[in-house]
């Protein structure tokens, strides 16, 4: 398919909880397909459906060499004390700030062919599963920092040259 220009922080879409696909057939395989070839670019740990401008319920990543995907994500969970890790968003291009998530997760889904699976992972993979949740639920990793960050990366935001306003 193709890879997708990633929507911009201040574009609504990015603000909006997702909506369950429903069906799995020809245009969730090519939203899929599309998640896929958008987060192979070199650089990208995970895409959301909704950073490119499609408000249903599926990611991709590509973490620590393993590529893939969930539909209709849930039962987030946590392992570990939460720790501050840089943290960026493609979103949000540019800007990197200590963000506290948990070491380990692991996330539930379906496959295209109606398999349900679980992923578990550690470190930039249980970040990337964080975050792409995250965007599905209509947040985005600044609305996770502390509120003295936030204020910074807020400022930073402001003075940015793609910055919607």
């Amino acid at each position: 398919m193709a890879v997708r220009e990633i929507r911009l922080y201040g574009n609504p879409v990015l603000k909006s909880v997702c909506d369950p696909i429903k069906d799995f057939g020809q245009s969730a395989g090519d939203l899929v397909k599309d998640l896929l070839d958008t987060t192979q670019v070199p650089g990208r740990a995970g895409v959301a459906a909704n950073q490119i401008g499609v408000g249903l319920r599926a990611f991709s990543f590509n973490c620590n060499g393993e590529l893939g995907y969930l539909i209709n994500p849930e039962n987030l969970e946590v392992f570990g004390e939460p720790e501050l890790v840089e943290e960026g968003c493609l979103s949000v291009p540019g800007l990197w700030h200590p963000t506290l998530r948990y070491p380990k997760a692991s996330l539930s889904g379906y496959q295209l062919d109606g398999s349900y699976i679980t992923i578990t992972g550690e470190g930039l993979l249980a970040q990337a599963l964080q975050h792409e949740f995250d965007h599905l639920n209509g947040f985005v990793y600044l609305d996770r920092l502390s509120p003295e960050e936030r204020k910074k990366a807020m400022a930073t935001l402001r003075d940015s040259d793609w910055f919607l306003r």
